[in-house]
C-alpha cells in the first residue's frame, strides 16, 4: 500500500459511512476520486482552515456536487470547522453538510454546486477575477490558482462549453480542471449518449489536456505541477473507476447515487484494508491530513506580511476591493445625475439613462466590472472609458462574454464569489431565459450580482415575438431573493442603480426599455426614497381618488395620460409607479396602504398579468398582454394589443363599476 493510500481511504470510509447513515447520497464519486483529491490537497492546494476566506487562497470547486461527501471529508480531515458530528448529520435538515455543497452553509465551500456544469463555469469567473485583480495589485497580493473536480455530467451540460470556450480564449492558465473520467452516468455507460473526444474538444477551445491514471497519486500530482506552469488552462483527465474498492458495484452506475448497503460497505472496507468502525479514522492518518494545511498557513502568514508592508494606498485599495465596498463618491455621482435628470425632465430610453449612469461610474468606481453577451451597444452597458479584457491582458475593466448568456451568468457569480469586484452583465430581457439557471444560483447564494436586461417589452418593435419578452418579468419575479426593477424614467433608472450597488445579499435585475420614456412629474429626484421603496405615488389628485392606476416602466407614462383624462372628466385618478414588486412588499403595511389606497385599482404592464395579484384584488382590472407579441412598430403594437390610454380608461371604469357592484351585494 502506497504511503498516502490510507489518507485517500479515509476520504472513502467517511464518505461511505455518511451516505450509509443518511440512507441517501452518492458514494461512487468520492470512492473514485479520493486519490486524485488527495494528490491535489496534499501536494498543491494552498489553504488555511483557520482563515477559510483568506483572499489569496487557492479556490477549489467541486463541480460534481453530488459527490459532496468527498469535499466534506476533506474539510473535516484538513481541519476546517466540520466535525465528525457534522458528517454524521449528512443530508439532515439544518446540517452544514447538505446533499450538495451550499455556499455560506459550510466553511470551505466556495460555491453552491448541484446543477451540473455550473461549478465549472463559476470557477471560470473565479479564475478570471484572479487575473484581473492580479493585474491591478501584482503577484505580492494576488497569486493563486483555481481547481475544479468535474464529472462527465458537468462536461455534457451546455454551460460548460460556453465557459471553457471563454476560459481558453482568455488564456486563464491558472484554471486547472480534474475530470473524473469514469465513463459512467446514472443511466449506464457514457457511450449510451455521447462519443465526444474531450481532448480534441478542449484543445479546440484553447486548453491543454493530459490523461493520467486517476488512482496514481504521483501521476496526478505531476500533472498538476506541470499545469501550474502552463500558459493555458488545463484539463487533466483522471481515468478512474466509479465506486473504487467496492467488490460488487465498482465500475457500475449502481454505485453512483445509492448507499452501498451494510454488507457491501463492510466488503469494501475489507478490500481497502480499512479495519475501522463507522466514522473512525486512526490518529496517524488524521495527523497526516492536518499536516497538509501547514503549507497554506505559511503562505497565508507571508501574504499578511506583504499586505502590511504594502504602501497604504495599495493596501487600502486592495481591502476595499476584496470587501466589494462601493465608494461614497459613486453614490454622490448617482445622486447628482438623478438630480440633473429631474431638473431637466430628461426623456430617455431607460437603457440610455443606464448608460449615462455607467459612464458616470466607470471612471470613479474601481470595483465595478462591466460586461455584455455581445450586446454592448444595444444594451448601453459599456462606457467610453472602459477597456476590454483580452487574452493575456487583464488590465481592463470590461468583459466581452460573447453570445453566451448562460456562461456569462455563471462567470458573474464566480467573479462575485472570488471578491474584488461588483460585476454586471447585460443582454436582452428575452434572453434572460438562457441565463436563468445562473440567475437562480445568484439568488440562492445571495450574491449581489447586477443583471442589466434591456429591450423589456413589445416596445422593442420590429424584431417580433422571439425578442419581445411577455412572460419574463413574471418569471424573474418568481425567483426568491431576486430584486427585479423596471424603472419608468431616467430618474428611476439612476435610483435603480443605487439599489443595485447598495445590495449586499441578493442579486438585482435592471429591466430597461428600448424606446424613449418621458420624464415623470417631480420637483426633485428624492434620491433616497421612491424607487428604493419599490413603489410610490407619482400623481395624487386634489379630490379623493376614485381609482388608482398602477404601472411599471414604460407604461407609467400611459397611466399618467389616462389619469389626466379621467380626472378632467370627473373621475379623480392617482398614478402609482411600481418599479419593484419585491422592494414594495418589504415596506411596512401603512406605507403600502398609503400608496395603493382603498379605491379600485388598474394594473398596467406590457407583459402577462401573472404576479399582479400582489397588488390587485378581486374586481380590479389589468391591462397588458395575454399572449406573444408580433413584429411591427412599437406604437402600432401597443394599439394592436390594446395597451392604450383608452384601454386604461375603460378598465378604470370597469373597475369602479365592479367595486360598486360588490358594495351593492
Amino acid at each position: 500500500m502506497a504511503p498516502r493510500t490510507p489518507m485517500a481511504n479515509a476520504i472513502r470510509a467517511l464518505s461511505m459511512d455518511a451516505v450509509e447513515q443518511a440512507k441517501s447520497g452518492h458514494p461512487g464519486m468520492p470512492l473514485g476520486m479520493a486519490d486524485a483529491a488527495t494528490a491535489l490537497f496534499a501536494d498543491h492546494l494552498r489553504f488555511d482552515p483557520e482563515a477559510p476566506d483568506w483572499p489569496d487562497r487557492d479556490r477549489f470547486v467541486l463541480s460534481a456536487g453530488h459527490g459532496s461527501m468527498l469535499l466534506y471529508s476533506l474539510l473535516h480531515l484538513t481541519g476546517y470547522d466540520v466535525t465528525i458530528d457534522d458528517l454524521r448529520s449528512f443530508r439532515q435538515l439544518g446540517s452544514k453538510t447538505a446533499g450538495h455543497p451550499e455556499y455560506g452553509h459550510c466553511p470551505g465551500v466556495e460555491t453552491t454546486t448541484g446543477p451540473l456544469g455550473q461549478g465549472l463555469a463559476t470557477a471560470v469567473g473565479m479564475a478570471l477575477a484572479e487575473r484581473i485583480l492580479n493585474a491591478r495589485f501584482g503577484d505580492a497580493l494576488v497569486d493563486h490558482h483555481t481547481y475544479v473536480i468535474a464529472g462527465d455530467g458537468c462536461l455534457m451540460e451546455g454551460v460548460s462549453q460556453e465557459a471553457i470556450d471563454l476560459a481558453g480564449h482568455l488564456k486563464l492558465s491558472r484554471l486547472i480542471v480534474l475530470h473524473d473520467d469514469n465513463q459512467i452516468t446514472i443511466d449506464g455507460a457514457t457511450e449510451l449518449s455521447t462519443s465526444i473526444d474531450h481532448d480534441r474538444r478542449f484543445q479546440a477551445s484553447g486548453w491543454r489536456t493530459v490523461t493520467v491514471n486517476g488512482h496514481d497519486q504521483a501521476a496526478v500530482s505531476a500533472a498538476i505541477a506541470e499545469a501550474k506552469g502552463a500558459d493555458a488552462p488545463t484539463l487533466i483527465r483522471c481515468r478512474t473507476v466509479i465506486g473504487f474498492g467496492s467488490p460488487n458495484k465498482a465500475g457500475t452506475s449502481g454505485v453512483h447515487g445509492s448507499p452501498l448497503g451494510a454488507d457491501e460497505l463492510a466488503a469494501t472496507k475489507e478490500a481497502l484494508q480499512w479495519p475501522y468502525g463507522p466514522f473512525e479514522v486512526p490518529e496517524e492518518v488524521r495527523q497526516a491530513w492536518r499536516a497538509t494545511a501547514a503549507r497554506g498557513r505559511a503562505k497565508h502568514q507571508g501574504w499578511q506580511e506583504r499586505l502590511a508592508a504594502a504602501p497604504p494606498a495599495t493596501s487600502s485599495a486592495f481591502t476595499r476591493a476584496v470587501n466589494r465596498s462601493i465608494g461614497a463618491e459613486s453614490y454622490q455621482a448617482l445622486s447628482t445625475l438623478a438630480d440633473q435628470f429631474a431638473a431637466e425632465s430628461t426623456a430617455l430610453a431607460s437603457r440610455q439613462a443606464s448608460q449615462k449612469v455607467i459612464e458616470a461610474l466607470a471612471g470613479i468606481e474601481p470595483t465595478l466590472l462591466g460586461g455584455s453577451a455581445d450586446l454592448s451597444g444595444s444594451t448601453g452597458s459599456r462606457a467610453s472609458s472602459h477597456r476590454s479584457i483580452t487574452p493575456g491582458d487583464f488590465a481592463g475593466d470590461y468583459v466581452n462574454y460573447g453570445i453566451r448568456e448562460h456562461g456569462m451568468g455563471a462567470v458573474l457569480n464566480g467573479i462575485q464569489l472570488h471578491g474584488g469586484f461588483r460585476p454586471y452583465g447585460s443582454t436582452f430581457l428575452a434572453f434572460a431565459d438562457f441565463a436563468r439557471p445562473s440567475v437562480r444560483l445568484s439568488a440562492l447564494m445571495g450574491l449581489p450580482v447586477t443583471y442589466v436586461f434591456t429591450h423589456d417589452s413589445i416596445g422593442l418593435g420590429e424584431d417580433g415575438p422571439t425578442h419581445q419578452p411577455v412572460e419574463h418579468l413574471a418569471s424573474l419575479r418568481a425567483i426568491p431573493q431576486l430584486v427585479v426593477l423596471r424603472p419608468a424614467d431616467a430618474v428611476e433608472t439612476a435610483q435603480a442603480w443605487q439599489v443595485a450597488l447598495r445590495s449586499t445579499g441578493r442579486p438585482v435585475c435592471l429591466v430597461l426599455s428600448r424606446q424613449t420614456l418621458p420624464a415623470l412629474p417631480r420637483s426633485t429626484a428624492e434620491f433616497d426614497s421612491q424607487t428604493g421603496r419599490g413603489g410610490y405615488v407619482v400623481v395624487e389628485p386634489e379630490a379623493p381618488r376614485q381609482v388608482t392606476l398602477i404601472a411599471t416602466g414604460s407604461e407609467v407614462g400611459l397611466a399618467l395620460a389616462a389619469a389626466e383624462q379621467l380626472t378632467a372628466d370627473g373621475t379623480p385618478a392617482a398614478v402609482v409607479s411600481l418599479p419593484s414588486f419585491e422592494l414594495f412588499a418589504e415596506q411596512d403595511a401603512d406605507y403600502r396602504d398609503q400608496v395603493l389606497g382603498t379605491a379600485p385599482r388598474v394594473g398596467v404592464e406590457a407583459a402577462i398579468g401573472q404576479g399582479w395579484g400582489q397588488v390587485l384584488r378581486t374586481g380590479d382590472e389589468f391591462v397588458g398582454m395575454s399572449g406573444f407579441g408580433a413584429s411591427g412598430p412599437a406604437d402600432e403594437l401597443y394599439e394592436h394589443f390594446g395597451i392604450t390610454t383608452a384601454a386604461v380608461i375603460a378598465a378604470a371604469t370597469r373597475s369602479i363599476d365592479n367595486h360598486l357592484l360588490r358594495l351593492g351585494n
